[in-house]
């Protein structure tokens, strides 16, 4: 019965990865983009 947690529980660890990396490349473009709209106001 071991397997069923392993059947299952290896796809959700994959999604897991899967949406915590989305998740910090769109925080990443956040900050990058909050970095160059500070820099263009300050001129």
């Amino acid at each position: 019965m071991w397997y069923f947690a392993w059947l299952l529980g290896l796809p959700l660890a994959a999604l897991f990865a899967v949406l915590n990396a989305m998740w910090f490349e769109l925080t990443e473009d956040e900050v990058t983009r909050r970095k160059i709209l500070a820099r263009t106001e300050s001129k």
